[in-house]
């Protein structure tokens, strides 16, 4: 898996099922970093400096994005996936958070810099950040889908290399069970 095309391919192959975790997740997840952030106006939260102009269509794309990984973990019935869990999508997540949110109402911001340091460091690396955060679940997606097409073809393989040619002659190693004995051949058993 390459590019693209390859992802774009991988993605044709998933059932109704997936697509439908993958649109919940994504909601969900503009719901949980557009809230605190903000971006949604609610009573809970408050926002001293406006929204840049990208901070929606930056938090719409990564919210695909991690709908679309989330949605990598629910199993295809047609295969096993054993893909490695990767944590791209955890990080991509939290960076997307700092990315959109606002510069001088982040606590761990405000500690670390001060507020004349979120607004004169912070404030102009949020767009790196939120860049770097779709790298990186763009990399995860890629990582899972690349897993999931390795575990398919594997399990074919398998499946085609089990057929090819029966087993015959003794046993090597020892068979366990009642009346075994190290010379018993594939046909005894």
């Amino acid at each position: 898996m390459t590019g693209w095309r390859d992802i774009a391919a991988e993605l044709r192959l998933w059932r109704l099922r997936r697509w439908a975790v993958a649109a919940v997740a994504a909601l969900l997840f503009a719901l949980v970093v557009a809230v605190p952030t903000d971006l949604v106006d609610t009573p809970l939260f408050s926002r001293e400096i406006p929204p840049t102009w990208w901070s929606w269509p930056a938090l719409l794309l990564t919210s695909v994005l991690a709908g679309l990984l989330a949605a990598t973990y629910v199993a295809a019935p047609d295969s096993a996936s054993a893909a490695r869990p990767s944590r791209g999508g955890y990080a991509g997540g939290l960076l997307t958070f700092f990315a959109v949110g606002c510069p001088v109402c982040n606590k761990l911001v405000l500690l670390t810099l001060g507020s004349a340091g979120a607004l004169t460091w912070f404030e102009p690396v949020q767009p790196v950040i939120q860049a770097l955060a779709i790298v990186l679940l763009v990399w995860a997606l890629r990582q899972r889908l690349r897993g999931e097409r390795r575990c398919r073809t594997r399990a074919a393989g398998a499946m085609t290399h089990s057929k090819a040619e029966p087993v015959t002659g003794p046993v090597t190693g020892p068979v366990t069970g009642p009346g075994s004995s190290d010379a018993r051949s594939v046909h005894d058993v």
